[in-house]
């Protein structure tokens, strides 16, 4: 045996464990490599032959179940026949909590570890453990007051109308000179997101399972790994005032406030969808629509009112045909199928009757545009009186807030912090109408363009082929289920009020104003 093996024989085994608790620090210079840099000059200096590596990347020194600490006891312990020295740059990489670094310590001396740092002496004797535990209590505090003076920093920025969190979906932080970093849309999800809160607060969505299915047609929106938008992301997004452009922080005791970013939809939206979730959803999406049957759900058998329902059948040959059908027992009709074919024609053929003459729609058109420009003349007057209201409810607020100071029953105080609460929202929506009054998102052409389209010819969209506007069609054209007989085929149905506007002016419901009630009275 040459003196050189003899000497790595006899060199004690050393392991070094580095942990840092942000990318931060790796970024500054105070990261992992540094650490085992110092560790190993250390471990040359005494001598020590370091057998083995172990780090904690982003992780907390105030936690004990940590990957890297994990494997390092795993190995001791499979080691502890050969005695090692555990190195750490400094007592904070160990832990910054105390009872956290006395388990530590007690882990490691259990597997057959003794620490070592080149910043501190560890010893046995009273004086050496004295000293070990007021840096281990030092460091304890230092990680408590930065994570209080990080606490107080962000809630002070909420304060201010900044989201200091991580950015939601639909939003990214920028920098911006002079103010940190800040919310701005970031698109094709912000697009996204506004389509489908908007689509809920006016009933385009009948329910959160219909939004949920609309964010999953788009390929850019992020999915679990088996393609699903989960459940929990759309209840955050109908319910977080983030996305009307307000901030606010409960658990930190900041109230809901304007924020200084923009949002993807107004307050007054937000409110609306605030409304239908508690209130629920009054029609429940189907799970079974499917672009197969894209009436299944809006037609009813005109026997028994109850909706038809749409199913493949095989016949002798193999081949698929597709029927819809009534399966209520009580029904004389119950199991009489109706081609697909049939029903879909003549339902394209009601659509295309309700598409309006060309001079009969430009006349409607300028209707339109005239009750536009009527409402948009208006709007200042509005402003004024949406000051008055305000003026209002801050008298009422001031009033609780005098009566909360006098209460001294608890709930009595709850009741009237409720009531704050509430009347601020409306504060809220309020002001932002008088902001907003007066002062058009864009012009006519522009925010009525496609509305106008479709109106103009309703059944261009349904033969577009794409299902999510099919139903869309339905929504906007009916106002309830259509009765289909099969015999004789679709009954009247009940459209919605535009469609009805147009089809009183195309049929002429006009009749001569009777004179009763004039002078002189006389009937014609």
């Amino acid at each position: 045996m040459t003196g050189e093996a003899r000497e790595n024989k006899l060199m004690q085994p050393a392991v070094i464990y580095a942990r840092v608790s942000s990318v931060a620090q790796m970024q500054k210079g105070h990261g992992l490599g540094s650490q085992e840099t110092r560790c190993r000059e250390f471990a040359r200096m005494k001598g020590y032959e370091v057998a083995e590596v172990f780090c904690d990347e982003a992780v907390s020194g105030g936690i004990i179940d940590r990957p890297g600490m994990l494997a390092m006891l795993s190995y001791l312990k499979k080691n502890k026949r050969t005695a090692h020295v555990v190195l750490i740059d400094d007592i904070s990489r160990l832990a910054r909590d105390m009872k956290a670094h006395l388990d530590l310590r007690d882990a490691i001396a259990a597997a057959g570890g003794r620490l070592e740092s080149p910043s501190i002496e560890f010893g046995e004797d009273s004086d050496s453990i004295l000293v070990e535990n007021l840096l281990a209590s030092v460091s304890q505090h230092q990680r408590q007051k930065n994570a209080e003076q990080t606490r107080n920093r962000m809630r002070a920025r909420v304060q201010n109308g900044y989201w200091p969190f991580i950015s939601c979906i639909g939003f990214k932080h920028i920098h911006s000179p002079g103010q940190g970093k800040v919310l701005v849309r970031d698109e094709p999800l912000a697009s996204i997101i506004q389509e489908g809160l908007e689509g809920y607060a006016s009933g385009r969505f009948a329910s959160q399972a219909e939004v949920k299915r609309f964010f999953e047609s788009f390929p850019a929106f992020p999915k679990n790994r088996y393609g699903v938008v989960r459940n929990q992301h759309v209840t955050d997004i109908l319910t977080k005032p983030l996305y009307a452009g307000y901030v606010e922080a409960p658990d930190w005791g900041v109230s809901l406030r304007k924020g200084q970013h923009e949002g993807l939809i107004s307050f007054e939206t937000f409110e609306r969808i605030q409304k239908r979730l508690k209130d629920g959803a009054r029609t429940p999406a189907r799970p079974d629509l499917n672009a197969d049957f894209p009436l299944r759900g809006a037609i009813a058998c005109a026997c028994c009112e109850r909706p038809l329902t749409g199913s493949w059948s095989k016949s002798k040959t193999g081949d698929r045909h597709a029927y819809y059908m009534c399966f209520n027992r009580a029904c004389a009709e119950r199991g009489k199928s109706i081609r697909r074919d049939q029903i879909e024609g003549e339902f394209a053929a009601l659509l295309e009757d309700l598409t309006p003459a060309p001079t009969l729609f430009e006349l409607v058109r300028a209707l339109v545009k005239h009750g536009w420009e009527q409402r948009l003349a208006q709007a200042h007057a509005f402003a004024k009186t949406f000051a008055r209201d305000i003026q209002k409810l801050e008298k009422q607020i001031d009033a609780l807030l005098e009566r909360i100071v006098e209460a001294t029953n608890p709930t009595v105080i709850n009741a009237y912090e409720t009531k704050i609460a509430k009347l601020e929202r409306e504060k809220l929506v309020l002001e932002e109408k008088r902001l907003t009054s007066g002062n058009p998102r864009g012009r006519f052409e522009d925010m009525f363009e496609l509305a106008m389209r479709f109106l103009s010819n309703p059944s261009k969209l349904w033969v577009s082929g794409s299902h999510a506007h099919r139903r869309l069609v339905l929504k906007l054209t009916f106002a309830d289920r259509l009765s289909y007989c099969r015999k004789s085929g679709f009954r009247t149905p009940e459209m919605t009020l535009p469609f009805k506007a147009l089809v009183s002016f195309r049929e002429g419901e006009n009749v001569m104003a009777e004179r009763e009630g004039f002078e002189p009275s006389i009937r014609f």
